[in-house]
């Protein structure tokens, strides 16, 4: 950690006097001071009071609980979102760990939220501003040239052609059709998202035409996809030669799953991360001004708006349960009954079923099918507060030291060739952290400068691979977790000499933690494996993949229900949808 007192090896921040000080003083020419007084941010978004009665409790207020939220009091229905910890967002949120500057903890970069919630929930108005990158990915090399080569590209495709041209004439010219590949991927795929997935248990009954219908979206998008299919599984090798390509592309096949780029059935989390959009540009990846924590806010607003209730610091500790099994609202952690026609939860299934939920009312294969859950992490996040900003041996800083535009991308490192990312991972499911980490680096102040102090940066780093469970049953202590960050450390340093004297403070988040601050199941940013048998009519179980549970009245609206993980905000949307149609039927029966 570099102060002017302390310039030795980097540790964990501590909010102690001791090292307030020490920050204060490592603040020097190059980093005004200003704003150090260490607050929190995103409290509370409602003065009212909590009710003892609700038409619909929302448990959690990460940013599907909030979409649902905001939805549900639109139509009508007087909501109330419960949050245990001080700060909106679940994970996505904006957090001031380094006093003066403001991280986006744990979701870091925005693409893959719903298109329709912006506009629905006006979310421009309640403040929202999202600021496009383009180039939007840089990979520098090591090798022994100088300078090292590196691969930036951006939306411009001739440009980024001539960037693959360096390492593969053949790879440049099958760029473009790759590109047109996934978007019909994804255009067939995109209308799964905004509906809730073909009910299973209901295609045993009725007609022949209404099972079709129930099946339609699934048939289209099959038929769509069609003879591209068989290509999906084994997609980089089959349009790609050069690593360097193939390992800048392989991290949206791996990112938040412990798997190696040569597991099948990586190319979903790849679509998964490519179908979002910005501004109307398909895959494009953007910051959100303010940090993560602002789109929370602007979702939160939204809600309030229309009369919904937000409170910070309200734990829930059961769902409630009538006589006849139904669920009939919540118990807080003080006891107080909150009672409500509806529960939606965007906790985790495992955390919703398994600890919220007496057992008594779930059916024993349910309860075994959400123990059974992959919920496996790779995943570290570390929030780092530096001095200045990197500097790369492949594309050194100006003498103004002002963001150049690969400052603004994701900076994909170790990833020279995807036999690097197969080794770490290989290390991790060994119980061993990667001795040489993917490491996506983002430095979102060179776009947003309010982040930091003047001259200063904040730097996310999101890495892989780390066990949840360290080998021979070590825990995560803070020895165990400066050694690994270190390690990170040490492999920037590589790429960008100067680096480790740049750092302030770190925030280093292992899956455990992940799991403890932000209710991420082992980790698991996307609360449970992407993969083939954990999406669509199997997420999170088979039969209640429509956001229904077992238990009539309590509905599953976070990322751990269709269609996964990510800032999407279509778990809550959807969820919402389905509670209103069960309200108007209950109506109509009456």
């Amino acid at each position: 950690m570099r102060s002017t007192a302390v310039k030795a090896k980097s540790r964990s921040y501590q909010h102690s006097t001791e090292m307030l000080a020490g920050l204060r003083a490592g603040l020097g020419a190059g980093c005004a001071a200003r704003g150090l007084q260490g607050h929190r941010l995103a409290h509370s978004r409602t003065t009212e009071k909590l009710q003892r009665e609700y038409d619909a409790v929302v448990i959690g207020a990460g940013h599907n609980g909030l979409v649902a939220a905001a939805y549900l009091q639109q139509a009508g229905l007087r909501t109330a979102v419960l949050e245990k910890r001080h700060v909106l967002g679940g994970a996505a949120v904006t957090e001031e760990i380094v006093p003066g500057f403001k991280f986006s903890r744990a979701s870091y970069l925005l693409s893959l939220l719903r298109p329709q919630i912006y506009t629905e929930l006006e979310l421009q108005r309640h403040g929202l501003r999202v600021l496009p990158r383009d180039p939007y990915s840089f990979t520098p090399l090591l090798e022994d040239r100088s300078p090292p080569r590196s691969l930036l590209m951006g939306h411009d495709m001739a440009q980024t052609q001539r960037q693959i041209a360096q390492f593969s004439q053949k790879d440049a010219q099958a760029y473009p059709k790759y590109e047109v590949f996934m978007g019909r991927l994804v255009s067939a795929i995109n209308p799964l998202l905004d509906a809730p997935p073909a009910d299973t248990a209901a295609l045993g009954r009725g007609s022949l035409l209404q099972r079709l219908r129930a099946l339609w979206p699934l048939l289209q998008a099959g038929l769509a996809l069609g003879r591209q299919l068989p290509h999906f599984y084994e997609i980089l090798d089959h349009w790609f030669e050069s690593e360097p390509l193939k390992a800048t592309l392989a991290t949206d096949a791996v990112i938040g799953a412990m798997s190696s780029p040569h597991t099948p059935g990586g190319g979903y989390v790849l679509l998964h991360h490519v179908m979002g959009e910005l501004e109307g540009r398909r895959g494009a990846w953007g910051y959100v001004a303010g940090g993560m924590g602002a789109l929370s806010q602007a979702i939160a607003r939204a809600a309030a708006a229309n009369g919904a209730h937000i409170f910070t610091e309200q734990a829930v500790c059961r769902v409630l349960l009538g006589s006849d099994g139904q669920a009939q609202g919540v118990v807080m952690q003080d006891g107080t009954e909150v009672r409500s026609k509806a529960v939606l939860s965007n906790a985790s299934p495992q955390l919703t079923f398994l600890e919220l939920t007496p057992q008594e009312q779930l059916p024993e294969d349910f309860v075994r099918r959400i123990q059974q859950l992959d919920t496996r992490s790779p995943v570290t996040k570390i929030n780092v507060a530096v001095d200045r900003l990197p500097s790369f041996l492949a594309a050194p800083n100006t003498c103004d030291s002002q963001p150049l535009p690969h400052h603004c991308c994701s900076i994909h490192l170790n990833c020279e060739g995807t036999h690097l990312l197969h080794q770490a991972y290989t290390e991790a499911a060994h119980g061993h952290p990667s001795s040489r980490p993917m490491i996506e680096l983002c430095i979102p102040s060179a776009l947003d400068p309010g982040l930091a102090p003047p001259g200063c940066h904040v730097v996310s780093l999101f890495t892989q691979y780390t066990p949840y469970e360290l080998a021979g049953g070590q825990p995560w202590d803070e020895k165990a977790r400066n050694a690994y960050a270190d390690t990170v450390f040490d492999c920037i340093e590589a790429y960008a000499p100067g680096f480790k004297a740049s750092v302030i403070g770190r925030d280093i988040l292992t899956p455990p933690d992940l799991e403890r601050i932000f209710g991420l199941p082992g980790g698991n940013i996307f609360h449970g494996g992407m993969s083939l048998d954990q999406l669509y009519f199997t997420r999170p179980a088979p039969s209640y993949s429509t956001y229904q549970s077992p238990v009539p009245g309590l509905y599953l609206c976070g990322s751990g229900a269709h269609p996964g993980g990510g800032v999407m905000g279509a778990a809550g949307r959807n969820a919402a949808q389905v509670v209103l149609r069960d309200f108007r039927r209950l109506r109509w029966q009456r």
